[in-house]
């Protein structure tokens, strides 16, 4: 069994616009928070410390924001794609409208950079990034980060 599953489309955000990076991870606390029976504040706390340290978004577009937290007893995470991408001063300088958010146990972090490297693998995969932003329900994307577990547990 994997250390980490999308579990449900629950976990898949579509969103029209924010104004900036701190609305975002605002939204992604609250969602996360929602379906995770977690503190919002925490979250968002986890999100901007780690954002603290370097721009999460790599390039294209994208980014992978990421918290670690004591709560949890395994990874999780919330996808979101924005209608309107936002700026993220990412690597690139490009705004990004895929987000890939991770948070994992306090205690887990060999767990959380595997986690984060297959994440950040196949995100960095310019055709399954444009499946993702042609996908036009939470269902479709769902379908899209399932299988790419499945095939990645493979």
């Amino acid at each position: 069994m994997s250390e980490f599953e999308f579990p449900d489309p629950a976990f898949v955000v579509f969103a029209d616009a924010v104004p900036n990076k701190s609305a975002l991870f605002r939204l992604i606390a609250k969602h996360a928070a929602d379906i995770a029976d977690g503190d919002a504040k925490a979250l968002e706390a986890q999100l901007n410390m780690r954002e603290k340290l370097g721009s999460t978004g790599f390039g294209d577009g994208v980014a992978i924001p990421h918290g670690r937290i004591d709560s949890l007893e395994k990874p999780f995470g919330i996808f979101v794609r924005l209608a309107t991408p936002v700026d993220y001063d990412s690597v690139d300088d490009l705004p990004v409208d895929c987000i890939f958010a991770l948070f994992s146990p306090e205690a887990d972090g060999a767990s959380h950079l595997r986690v984060l490297a297959r994440i950040s693998r196949r995100l960095r995969d310019g055709e399954f990034v444009a499946k993702l932003r042609g996908a036009r329900s939470t269902d479709a994307v769902y379908a899209l980060l399932a299988n790419f577990e499945a095939a990645d547990a493979a």
